[in-house]
């Protein structure tokens, strides 16, 4: 089984909207509907979508009934932090799978504000993710990077040709990552930021890159909406 959680309960406090970010409207329907309907059309079986808490009955009634998402089979409320919602949406996922996981489950993890998620990164990441058990996708980066001390200078500067800018979605076996959330969630450390981190820190396991797009960009800000338009 193949199941996908959306993450799509933040505020969008940067967007200095009084309407949270996954609802603002871009060519014409809601920013989450994108993900959506390319999750919709891939070959992912079941969608879990992770919302604002109380924002359920709402996201069904103005988002999934009317965009036709047949393979939302859960909406759940997240929790305060993005590592609290994707726990939350880790459980839904398994209670969809009658008897439990299978270890060639596959569970994928995207943010809803990314909109232009391409068919051929979700095929490529479940393929990636049953071979070699977690992915993400990934696009090399364009600009030199500087390490920077406390004092605000550069001190060094990294091999532009190993870096890459992390996307979504990140793949894993679910047993897998399920796993890394239950040991993080035991043993929390800093400095951890997305799901491939907590795989490498807490079992060890090495993710492979799966080619990206540099459309493939997170709305966060009011700018990235007038970019967003005009990709569209």
């Amino acid at each position: 089984m193949v199941s996908a959680i959306l993450l799509a309960g933040g505020s969008g406090s940067r967007m200095h909207s009084e309407k949270a970010k996954q609802y603002i409207e871009v060519g014409g329907v809601p920013l989450i509907v994108h993900a959506l309907r390319t999750f919709q059309e891939s070959p992912v079986d079941a969608i879990v979508l992770v919302v604002r808490p109380g924002d359920e009955e709402y996201v069904r009634r103005e988002i999934v009934r009317p965009y036709g998402s047949a393979k939302v089979r859960a909406i759940v409320p997240g929790g305060k932090e993005r590592f609290d919602s994707v726990w939350q949406g880790i459980l839904a996922a398994e209670a969809l799978r009658p008897g439990g996981a299978e270890e060639d489950d596959v569970l994928l993890i995207h943010d809803g504000a990314r909109p232009f998620v391409s068919a051929e990164m979700i095929r490529a990441s479940i393929e990636a993710a049953r071979q070699h058990g977690a992915c993400t996708v990934a696009v090399p980066v364009k600009d030199t990077i500087k390490v920077v001390d406390e004092a605000g200078f550069g001190i060094d500067t990294p091999d532009r040709s190993t870096l890459y800018q992390v996307q979504t979605p990140q793949t894993f076996r679910r047993t897998l990552i399920k796993e890394a959330h239950k040991r993080f969630r035991a043993e929390p450390r800093q400095g951890i930021t997305d799901d491939t981190m907590l795989v490498e820190e807490y079992l060890g396991q090495r993710c492979f890159i799966v080619p990206g797009d540099y459309r493939n960009l997170k709305v966060t800000t009011p700018e990235d909406i007038i970019l967003a338009e005009a990709l569209l």
